[in-house]
């Protein structure tokens, strides 16, 4: 049987809620079993806090999963006390067990696809997760050394030559070997995810006014020489803030940005609500929202499930284009 795995997130946040959510939406229609990483009881509460009532079977461990035949199965990750809007180490601990149990059966081919909720930085920090974030400890999982953040939307599609480093090391990691490694990421991605067989990626420059030809930074000059390697297929580097103005992004497949705000503010002005996460270069499909834990309105029965639920569905759409291949 095909599953997708979905993770809790933070449960001191909207991650249960918007989980929970996108859960009712599409348990009985769903092409795929759906295994949803969460406390048990934290999955009851949020049921009572939407009003909804879902038919599922719940399980403890992996080899419990063939005998199940539900569409919705709760893996149930321990007992914990939900603490709205805190960020602890408890919290972190727990959405760490979550994501760590769906990847284990990623590894044992018991689950084909991930959407994760979204976690708190601090909370996992302070539960000691040695990453930055979902995609690099995915990466890290998976033994994958070139990997690639990439969004998505009806609206664009693009990704990140650097991810969550500070602004003052990004000039310094500008170099063809990154570049190079990330467009081969996009072309195979483009091709084998998305069903796109000529892909055209736009990429910006790094520098204001994309260096005016070397007089303001240099790293324009190494952008340029990848560029021109990939002829017909990268074209640039595009001056940003000109290149968005005139909404040139609509002129290619997908936008190949420098550093993390770059690309992450006129994608998420373009298509917040329904803007997407997803981990090109791994084995397996990995998606997410585009937004953060909601502390704000955790626990409140205001959150919009729409990001979490494009996940879900760019998740299934990917999967099936990876079947044709």
């Amino acid at each position: 049987m095909k599953r997708i795995a979905i993770t809790c997130g933070d449960v001191n946040g909207i991650g249960p809620e918007i989980a929970l959510k996108l859960i009712d939406k599409i348990s009985t229609s769903s092409p795929y079993q759906i295994v949803y990483f969460s406390p048990y009881n934290v999955f009851l509460e949020a049921c009572d806090l939407c009003s909804i009532s879902l038919e599922h079977e719940v399980a403890k461990k992996n080899n419990e999963l063939e005998a199940l035949q539900n569409n919705l199965i709760i893996f149930d990750i321990g007992r914990f006390q939900v603490k709205p809007s805190k960020q602890t180490s408890s919290a972190g601990r727990m959405a760490f067990k979550a994501l760590e149990a769906a990847s284990e059966m990623i590894k044992n081919g018991y689950v084909h696809g991930l959407v994760t909720a979204p976690i708190s930085k601090l909370s996992m920090k302070k539960a000691g997760f040695g990453f930055p974030g979902h995609t690099e400890y995915l990466a890290s999982k998976a033994s994958e050394k070139n990997y690639l953040m990439m969004f998505l939307s009806n609206k664009l599609k693009c990704a990140l030559a650097t991810i969550h480093i500070p602004i003052s090391e990004v000039a310094s990691s500008i170099n063809e070997s990154l570049l190079s490694g990330k467009i081969e990421l996009i072309i195979e991605s483009l091709r084998t995810d998305f069903r796109i067989e000529s892909p055209t990626i736009a990429v910006l420059g790094l520098n204001p006014h994309a260096g005016e030809n070397g007089s303001i930074g240099t790293e324009e000059v190494i952008i340029k020489k990848v560029i021109d390697s990939y002829k017909g297929i990268a074209h640039g580097p595009f001056v940003p803030d000109a290149f968005f103005t005139n909404k040139l992004y609509k002129n290619f497949n997908i936008v190949l940005g420098m550093y993390h705000d770059q690309m992450l503010i006129p994608f998420k002005m373009l298509d917040f609500k329904k803007g997407v996460n997803f981990t090109a270069g791994l084995p397996f499909v990995r998606t997410s929202p585009d937004h953060g834990t909601g502390f704000d309105i955790a626990w409140q029965n205001k959150a919009d499930h729409s990001s979490m639920e494009a996940a879900y569905r760019w998740a299934v759409r990917i999967l099936k284009n990876r079947s044709k291949t």
